[in-house]
């Protein structure tokens, strides 16, 4: 009921880090010398090539040193370059992703496509399906969650590296839940079911001393972008600003909600803007609560699936993982007794989140991701960088091509 989503909205808005969001962070570097006068100053210690904790958290992840990991990172971007040289040859592909052992993995159309991403030192297949085939599939079942939200189903997505649709089950007691797996089934083993889920929430909490107030409610900064017309806006979860109000930090009003596609209850996709107001702006650096200084936004180049992931959020700080699929389609249980509301278009990944993260930024190396949207119910992270555990983002890139906005980069 409309009089009532305003009192169970709160229970989605979240806290994250708006301090270095919204002034740049000052990073200081180290000098070499000696006691005596050098005869020409000495040049600053080159900037490493990625964020530190990111490389340690994956060397932790993969058991492997530092310098491996460094070596990981390096061989994901080249085989990025790669894939888009590609695609901008127009190669017939569906879908890439990278296997465990860092080799990204092209679906190509055919044999001779196969050929093709070969020849560019990649590795190939020729899917049963593909990307195309599974994304009209989870289509069909967006539409019928949409029509009824499944309360049993947490989350179905495109997985490219099973050649699936997989759907992750919490429990089938609902009529809904029975009517939309018996749908699921009904495409054979183009669809996987995985029983034995958590039920999923967007990770909201209401402290006191919020850093972005409204109405004495508390959520998160995401990243600054500009509109079409040059204006400044601030790119968040929609489930932050679902009701457009006037976000406050420090006790001072910066910005006022205009848009969102997070509705309770209703067909969701999580993304919201909001127009910072003259005199204000976004920062271009993430906060890694300390953890390893501050991390540059510049650009959002979509990471994909496999690749090295970290957010940063209120409540667990800086954890990272690996991204997990992009097409995912959740259904988010209210606490308060509210309506099961489907969002679609999110992303999974297996970075740790609590409530109180929403809106929180994911990067991978220094290209901006998304926002938190939300996680298991019941999840707890360990404090650890790479603690265990899994969360939704929405993606950055479809907010930006949604608002037809720029991103603000460094």
């Amino acid at each position: 009921m409309k009089h009532s989503r305003k009192k169970n909205a709160r229970r989605y808005i979240v806290a994250a880090s708006i301090g270095a969001l919204l002034s740049a962070g000052v990073a200081t570097g180290a000098y070499a010398g000696t006691t005596e006068e050098p005869s020409a100053p000495l040049a600053p210690a080159a900037a490493p090539a990625y964020q530190p904790e990111m490389v340690k958290a994956l060397a932790t992840t993969l058991g492997v040193s530092e310098k491996a990991a460094v070596a990981r990172l390096d061989r994901e971007a080249e085989q990025q370059d790669r894939f888009a040289e590609l695609r901008e040859d127009r190669v017939s592909t569906l879908g890439a992703f990278f296997a465990e052992d860092g080799s990204l993995v092209v679906n190509a159309a055919d044999a001779g496509a196969a050929k093709e991403v070969r020849a560019a030192g990649l590795e190939a297949r020729v899917p049963e399906r593909g990307e195309s085939e599974l994304d009209r599939i989870k289509a069909q079942l967006d539409a019928k969650a949409l029509k009824s939200a499944p309360a049993g189903v947490s989350a179905w997505s495109v997985d490219l590296a099973s050649d699936t649709v997989t759907v992750e089950v919490n429990g089938d007691s609902d009529a809904a839940t029975r009517s939309f797996l018996k749908a699921a089934k009904s495409n054979g083993d183009a669809v996987r079911v995985v029983k034995g889920q958590e039920k999923l929430e967007t990770q909201a909490v209401v402290p006191p001393g919020s850093r972005m107030t409204f109405n004495g409610y508390l959520c998160s900064v995401g990243y600054g972008a500009k509109d079409r017309n040059g204006k400044q806006v601030l790119v968040t979860a929609g489930h932050c600003i679902e009701d457009l109000p006037e976000l406050a930090y420090n006790g001072t009003r910066f910005a006022k909600g205009t848009h969102t596609r997070f509705a309770l209850g209703t067909r969701s996709v999580d993304m919201g803007i909001a127009a910072v107001d003259a005199g204000n702006s976004i920062g271009l650096d993430v906060t890694t609560y300390g953890r390893a200084g501050t991390v540059p936004v510049k650009g959002s180049k979509r990471a994909p699936s496999g690749a090295a992931l970290c957010k940063s959020g209120q409540t667990t700080n800086w954890t990272c993982g690996k991204v997990g699929s992009y097409n995912v389609s959740v259904t988010y249980t209210d606490q308060n007794g509210g309506p099961d509301t489907v969002v679609t278009g999110l992303a999974s990944s297996s970075v740790c989140t609590q409530g109180g993260d929403s809106g929180g930024a994911y990067i991978s190396g220094d290209q901006a991701q998304g926002m938190t949207s939300g996680g298991p119910s019941n999840q707890r992270c360990n404090g650890q960088v790479n603690s265990p555990g899994s969360s939704y983002f929405q993606p950055l890139d479809d907010a930006l091509a949604y608002y037809g906005l720029t991103l603000n980069t460094k």
